[in-house]
């Protein structure tokens, strides 16, 4: 995860014809670009309040690195001891593309501010080798993980959430599921911008040809992140929140909707679904929007108020 001084950003290949070649070193070029600090000027700067380090998980037949927030020490060194701080678990947007890195600005916010442990999953990403299903188990051995060992990474394992965007918001919605199913008890998810159909309903949408062509996340490129999430053969249903039997239970959930934005109607369907089921959930849209405009302070005016929103949503969430 070391980071250049200057890096060029790739030019988005053609999706439709990739090779798995040309993915492996277009997306190992625009991260090198996210992680450094000349794309901070769309990234935005991370929170001074909050310390920022990368760490190794050992999970069942890997090791994942995961980017972790923390409060930074006070000028007496409380912070340091702290045994009881709540914890978010954060999953980046991207599919075969992306870093933790470039969630620094929102997640550095929420650590200094709530205050919290942020810990963000560095998620393996879509290949031909590496399907969806991959992604969800790192996101929920991750959360489960923590929670297991929450002495050790000083939180308090009661108050925990979930947070996503993109495709992490379809991770996350996966993980809050899978949490209810193992007992454990969301305080909230967050799920921003989701993405949550990789069926063959996926594109059954209206947003979906109103902003075919948006240029944050075009027609193909979708089609290319469906096409490596559920390889031929698969069942997409059970990695598709929006196609799960029994959304009932589940933690209370805050969906940010950009307006202007394919997956629109992915986080309405969803948040309809939700309410259908009984957990409580709140739709936030924000009018003209783009899909990535949380993580695009620099760029999009919006961004802070999103940001803002999200504070006070687990702020309340994950109160004593």
């Amino acid at each position: 995860m070391s980071e250049t001084t200057a890096p060029t950003r790739p030019p988005e290949p053609d999706f439709s014809a990739i090779t798995t070649e040309q993915l492996i070193a277009y997306r190992d070029a625009e991260n090198r670009f996210r992680a450094s600090s000349t794309a901070r000027a769309m990234l935005g700067e991370p929170d001074p309040g909050a310390a920022i380090d990368w760490q190794e998980i050992a999970l069942p037949g890997r090791d994942l690195p995961v980017r972790v927030y923390r409060p930074a020490p006070t000028g007496d060194g409380q912070a340091v001891g702290r045994t009881d701080l709540p914890l978010v678990v954060h999953v980046h947007g991207g599919g075969f593309v992306g870093t933790a890195v470039q969630c620094d600005w929102t997640n550095s916010h929420l650590a200094a501010a709530l205050p919290a442990l942020v810990v963000s999953v560095e998620h393996r990403l879509l290949t031909p080798d590496s399907p969806l299903a991959n992604a969800a188990d790192d996101g929920w051995d991750v959360l489960d993980h923590v929670v297991r060992h929450a002495a050790q990474w000083g939180v308090d394992p009661a108050r925990t959430a979930v947070f996503g965007e993109s495709c992490g918001a379809l991770i996350s919605a996966l993980a809050a599921i899978r949490a209810r199913e193992a007992g454990l008890e969301l305080k909230a998810q967050v799920l921003v911008n989701p993405a949550v159909d990789v069926s063959e309903t996926m594109f059954d949408h209206a947003s979906m040809a109103e902003y075919a062509h948006s240029p944050t996340l075009a027609l193909p490129q979708l089609r290319f992140v469906q096409r490596l999430a559920v390889p031929s053969g698969t069942d997409a249903r059970p990695l598709s929140p929006l196609h799960a039997d029994d959304l009932s239970g589940l933690a209370p959930a805050l969906v940010v909707v950009p307006t202007q934005d394919p997956v629109a109607d992915h986080g309405r369907r969803y948040a309809e679904r939700l309410r259908e089921a009984g957990t409580p959930v709140r739709v936030s849209e924000y009018p003209g929007a783009k899909h990535a405009f949380l993580t695009l302070p620099g760029v999009e005016p919006q961004a802070e108020a999103a940001q803002a929103e999200i504070l006070q949503f687990l702020r309340a969430a994950l109160a004593k």
